[in-house]
Order: structure tokens, then sequence, then C-alpha cells
């Protein structure tokens, strides 16, 4: 039941104008909005939804008479201006709830009509994990991973059915800023905190006095800094994400598929006028989000976050290693792989990724040869081959450490790995049988690794991964490398440790895994393939693996 309550205050203004002779006196014109009608549909709301289909999101439409302008209070204490009536609000906490909305209508002269009333619905979307996350369970700090390439950039805000820009709507295809590109702005001065009030969500934005503004909003031309008070903590709500994004084939791989929605026009660093944030992916210590630009849909806007201060020295908890070499390819043969040790998967279909190569045994896509394997993406016409090494039925193992230098590809959508996957995979389909990625790695952005796991609740666009930068992944080798063990699973670049998952009995990381070499072409990982692409080839001078 709605109920309403119809208050209409006049405000009057008195213009005094004095002068040395004598005194005027004169009244603006006033317009008192009057009958003041809201509506507000319950989206998705039936006989057997009474309270609408779990989306949260109620239209609300106002219209009076001699109005100029609506304000809607809710009762957390947000509000939004709409000049037409018309906003549609997304109610966000779980289950059904009873809210208090008020509806001001202005008229000229400053005089103002409102009316609240009260609407229940039903929302059925939670993300707990992301609250953890986000907040670490009471108050957490986020920085702009500057010293990651792509921390800031922009790509296309289309569907996947576009035939020009489709494929590149979830990362950003047109721009994006190398390791420390702003540090002469104040971009990296932004502190960002996420903290729980009750089971409130808060944000509060510290940008130390100014904002790096996108030039369409404030001087007209290039991006620049600005002075704002962005002090005061504002309230956020998480709501699922309805983006091109998540209608896409991959959609799970792309995306984790939840906003943030920060009241009273917060902002997450960047100004670009929006204030709700698509998480592509998050974890304990890294963050990617995506932000469409108000005024201008076409463009999506990414920011990678990390929770490191820049500056601070991260120490590494020791952990125990393992030194007994049980399995080693020094690749010191030359023609086809040993097959005592290797095998292949063949074909095509996509595989679960949408790729765009062919899976060959051929000596064009995988040869010994001057003491290195080379794993070799070729364009053959319209299509591409490679190849797919993989060690199942003749080694498997449970925890230890594996080691591969190797040097990697080169060419946009080229994706090379090296990879473990849970042996049970045909008996317990992934996610569940895990996947730990060592190393993977896309052509588009030749100076970052990725290392990733990949279990229930944690897979494809949500994975649990981070990512470390290095100068020349494709024209050096580096060591790869992984230690995984009963109590957690690390990973490593030339032992440099930047990624860590502690591993219990729930996660299915303590049973007999296999491991994987390839290079896969374009994909939902791999991205758009260069149109000049010919070939190019994944190195690996060796891998060990010690228990």
């Amino acid at each position: 039941m709605k109920k309403i309550i119809i208050n209409i205050v006049s405000v009057f203004v008195l213009l005094l104008m004095v002068n040395c002779q004598e005194d005027n006196l004169a009244f603006g014109v006033l317009d008192t909005p009057t009958n003041l009608q809201v509506t507000a549909e319950i989206i998705g709301k039936s006989t057997a939804f009474p309270n609408g289909d779990g989306s949260g999101k109620v239209k609300f439409t106002s219209t009076a008479d001699n109005a100029i302008s609506y304000k809607y209070i809710f009762s957390d204490g947000t509000s939004k201006n709409s000049p037409s009536g018309i906003f549609e609000n997304t109610f966000a906490t779980p289950g059904v709830n009873t809210y208090t909305v008020t509806v001001i209508a202005t008229g000229s002269g400053g005089v103002a009509t409102n009316v609240t009333l009260e609407v229940t619905v039903f929302s059925d979307f939670k993300d707990e994990q992301a609250v953890q996350f986000l907040t670490g369970g009471s108050s957490r700090k986020w920085y702009w991973a500057q010293s990651e390439p792509g921390h800031l950039g922009v790509g296309p805000n289309v569907a996947w059915s576009d035939p020009t820009f489709g494929t590149q709507n979830y990362y950003p295809s047109f721009y994006g800023a190398v390791a420390n590109e702003k540090s002469a702005t104040c971009l990296y001065n932004s502190v960002m905190t996420f903290s729980l009030d009750g089971s409130q969500m808060k944000f509060v934005l510290d940008n130390k006095g100014q904002t790096f503004y996108n030039g369409a909003f404030k001087g007209g031309g290039d991006d620049a800094c600005y002075d704002l008070n962005t002090t005061g903590a504002k309230t956020v709500t998480l709501s699922k994400s309805e983006s091109f994004v998540t209608k896409n084939p991959d959609a799970a791989t792309q995306t984790r598929g939840t906003t943030i929605n920060i009241a009273d026009g917060g902002f997450m660093g960047y100004f670009v006028g929006t204030s709700s944030y698509e998480i592509l992916s998050i974890t304990d210590n890294r963050m990617v989000v995506r932000v469409i630009q108000s005024g201008n849909p076409f463009l999506a806007w990414y920011h990678i976050f990390t929770t490191t201060a820049p500056g601070s020295i991260v120490t590494p908890t020791p952990v125990a290693d393992y030194t007994v070499l049980k399995f080693s390819d020094e690749f010191n043969t030359d023609g086809a792989p040993d097959p005592t040790k290797w095998g292949y998967d063949l074909g095509a279909g996509g595989w679960g990724n949408a790729e765009s190569q062919s899976y060959t045994s051929a000596a064009d896509n995988v040869i010994v040869a001057g003491g290195n394997l080379k794993i070799t993406a070729k364009k053959v016409g319209s299509s591409y081959t490679s190849a797919r090494l993989k060690s199942e039925n003749k080694f498997e193992f449970t925890y230890g450490k594996v080691e591969v230098r190797a040097k990697l590809t080169t060419g946009a959508g080229t994706w090379p790995a090296i990879w473990m996957l849970g042996e049970n995979y045909a008996t317990n389909t992934w996610p569940a049988c895990g996947e730990i990625d060592i190393m993977e790695y896309k052509g588009s952005q030749p100076t970052t690794i990725y290392g990733t796991l990949h279990y229930p609740g944690n897979s494809g666009g949500n994975a649990n991964g981070s990512s470390t930068t290095i100068a020349n992944a494709a024209s050096e080798f580096h060591v790869y490398k992984t230690i995984w063990s009963p109590a957690s699973v690390k990973i490593y670049v030339d032992d440099v440790l930047y990624h860590t998952v502690a591993n219990t009995s729930s996660l299915p990381f303590n049973k007999d895994f296999f491991l994987i070499l390839n290079v896969a072409m374009g994909g939902t990982f791999g991205g758009a393939i260069d149109p000049a692409f010919s070939q190019s080839s994944m190195e690996i001078d060796y891998v060990r693996v010690y228990q």
C-alpha cells in the first residue's frame, strides 16, 4: 500500500533594490507546482510476483503542473535529480523490503511541492564475496595500479553483434595507459576506501583536493586536474549488471556481472560523469572495473586498482620449497616432442573460449629445434593453426614446484599459456576440476603477465588472479613458476612472487593435475587478431617439476 503525504511549501523571494533616492520592492514570478502525481512501476510485477521479478527495479514517473524539475530522495539518504520526472532506481537489499521515497517538484521562484510514498520491492541479488573483497570485512583502501599497463583505458560499448567493434566490447581496445603514464597528474593521488557500517557499504574518495577530469566534462580539451571537494562517506549498493558484456557468448569469462553503485555522484578517481561501475574481476588485492562515459555511451572506460599503496615494499612470506626433480624436459633432441612425456589436444571448435585456431601435431606448429620447444601459431588462408601439448596420462602430480623458462609470442590476438588442469576434468567438469594458470599472456598487452586460479565460485571473469609487468616477455626468456602446496598456490615470474591463493580442503587443488602448453588465437582472452598477423612462436627452454 502506498502512503502519500502531500505538503506544499511556498517560498517567497523578496528582491530589495536600494538606491540613494528611494526604495523599490519587486517580487519574482512564482509558480507553485500543483497536481503532483507519482507512479511507481515495479518491474516484473505480476500475480505470482507482486513485489517484482527480483531485479529490485522500480520506474518512477512524476508529473505536476508548473514544475520545472524533480528530485527523488530515498530512505538510505541517497538522492537523484530528474528534470523529466522519469527515473528508474534499483533497490539492492536482498529480500522483500519497503522503502520510503520522497519526490520534490520544484517550480520557478523556488516554490516546491513534495510527495512521500512507500514501495515494497523484492531483490534476489547479492554478492557477499564482492563485499568481502571490497571492504576486507571492515575497511579496505584501494589505489590505482599505476605500474600495470592498461590501468586506465577505453574501448567501445556496443553489442557483441556489432560488425565493427562487437568483439572488443570487454577490454580497452582504443587506448590503454602505459605504466605510470599519469604520474605528472593528480590521478594517482586518489585513495578509495570501501567500508562496512553495519550491513551498509560506504565509499570515501580522498583525492587530496584535486580530481583528474575527462576533458569532455571540464576544460573542453585534454584531461586535466581541477579542484574538487570529495569529502564525506557515500552509500554503496551492488546490483546485477545488465551491460553489453553480460550478454556476450562468453560473458562468464569476461565479467563478474556485479555493478557497484555509488550514491550522490560518487566516482572512483577519474571523472567521467558516472557513478556505476561494472566489476569485471576482483580478488583480495586487485580489481578491474568498467564504467560508461556519461553523455557518450559509446565509450567504456576501464580502471585497474590494487590494495598495495604506491611505493610500498612487499616482503614475501617464506614458503616451503620442493627440491627433488621428478619430471623434466630440456628439449635437447631435435624433432617432434618426446612422446613419452607429451600428448596433444587436436582440432578446433573454440575450446570453450571462442578461440580461432585449430590445434595440430604438425611440425609447422610444434617442433623441438636448437634446444627449445617451439609452439607456432600460423595464419593459413583465413584460418589459424597452432599446437597444444599436455602431460595427461604421462605425468600427473599433486603438489610441487613447476618451473618453465619461456619466451612468448608477438602480435595482437596471440594467447600463449602455461597451465595445469585437474586430471578428473572428464567426470568433474570445469571449474570443479580446478585450473592453475602459471602464465597467460596476450599479444595486445606485451608487458603484462597473468597468473590465475579457477575453481567453483571463482572462474572465468570472476577467477582468482593477478598480473605483473615485465618489459621484454616476447624478446627474452623468463622463468614462470608456481609453488603448489597443501597450504597455498603461489605464482612467480623470475622468482618474484605476485599472486597467492590460500589452499584449503574445500578447494580442488589437493589432487593430481597435468601440464598444458599451448598458443591460442583470439578468443575471450586473446582478443582481436591483428589482420597483418602471419605467425609467431612461444619458445620453451625447459619444463621442470620438483617435489
